[in-house]
């Protein structure tokens, strides 16, 4: 990914450690035979299929409110 990928992605999540375990999660559940949701090939790696789907807007994130 080029510089200004990273600096997109950022834009999109906020912050560089919410986008590395947003993408770390996603890469996990494709290893585990989640659907990729860009059609990457299936050759693809896991975390390169999770950064372009965060950078299509395919996967968001959902904070949980401590009780």
């Amino acid at each position: 990914m080029q510089d200004h990928d990273i600096q997109n992605l950022l834009a999109k999540v906020g912050s560089l450690y919410k986008l590395v375990n947003l993408t770390s999660i996603r890469a996990i559940e494709l290893s585990e035979g989640a659907p990729n949701l860009v059609g990457e090939k299936p050759a693809a790696k896991t975390i390169n299929t999770a950064l372009k789907e965060i950078a299509a807007g395919k996967i968001c994130y959902k904070v949980q409110e401590k009780k």
